[in-house]
């Protein structure tokens, strides 16, 4: 059995789906016909989004997750599988940043910021692979360009989509050329978008984070995902800076270096925090796509 259906044919599962990337992916597959199940820890915005799919005629299933917990992960796993049969593509894309110097960072806070953004991917990975398996299937893990790169100021956001890359390159030479199984793994590599990512990090900078310009819309990041479900891929950069800047960096990494270091005063706005915490301990309830430019 194939690994590739068409997006109508599918049951796709998305952890962050509360809000940007992961909030447009899974409201897109659902107007295209597929089963979608809702992962995020943000339960009124689950439901709320979820209502309104079906409503619509869609089908889609809300399972509050903190993906940075394996059980309830796998819970939420069986969940799908009980209610839909089975999953054919899961996308990992929860993830938080925080942002400020390197020296300023609270430990505590990288290593809670890791339980999302890395250990949830493998965490999202190792449950849903038993279902993939079984039926051929598509798992899709969301880096981002500086998985190949740096940018100051978010240093152990960059660590972790790194480890992500890492990550998910492994497990596909292991499923796709050591075992032969029918699961393709893809990582989508985005560029800065246009999400309430800077708003949900965790700030310890005197002013209020943002995103440098030029930044996507989440839209297109959305439609990658659902091309990657459809057709599969291996490492997909969305957006010219993202093939930019990566490029940059593997050829000219000291020109890559200069480059990024002009990034730091393009990451603030001038005005004081507005929420310094962010969402990285608790859920933020936005269920907005795009963010603040």
């Amino acid at each position: 059995m194939s690994a590739f259906k068409a997006i109508q044919d599918q049951v796709i599962v998305v952890t962050g789906a509360s809000s940007g990337i992961g909030l447009a992916t899974a409201v897109a597959a659902a107007q295209r016909g597929a089963a979608v199940a809702l992962l995020a820890r943000s339960a009124e915005t689950l439901r709320d989004v979820v209502e309104e799919i079906n409503a619509g005629g869609g089908r889609a299933l809300a399972i509050p997750t903190d993906v940075g917990d394996i059980d309830a992960v796998q819970a939420a796993a069986r969940a799908v599988a009980t209610e839909f049969g089975r999953i054919d593509t899961w996308v990992n894309n929860a993830g938080v940043s925080i942002y400020g110097m390197l020296e300023n960072t609270n430990l505590d806070d990288a290593r809670r910021l890791f339980d999302t953004n890395f250990w949830g991917v493998v965490h999202g990975s190792l449950c849903a692979l038993p279902h993939l398996r079984a039926n051929g299937g598509v798992l899709i893990n969301v880096g981002s360009e500086v998985s190949e790169a740096v940018v100051p100021l978010q240093g152990v956001y960059a660590a972790s989509k790194h480890a992500v890359k890492g990550f998910t390159d492994t497990l596909r030479v292991e499923l796709e050329n050591v075992e032969d199984a029918n699961v393709c793994v893809v990582l989508i590599q985005p560029t800065a978008v246009d999400t309430p990512f800077p708003e949900h990090a965790r700030n310890t900078m005197p002013r209020e984070p943002k995103l440098p310009t030029p930044q996507i819309d989440p839209e297109q990041v959305a439609d990658a995902i659902l091309h990657a479900a459809e057709k599969g891929g291996r490492d997909v950069k969305v957006g010219a800076m993202a093939r930019v800047n990566t490029a940059t960096s593997h050829l000219f990494p000291r020109l890559a270096d200069r480059m990024s270091a002009k990034q730091a005063q393009r990451q603030q706005r001038d005005e004081a925090p507005r929420n310094p915490m962010g969402t990285l301990y608790t859920p933020g309830e936005a269920g907005r796509i795009h963010g603040s430019r």
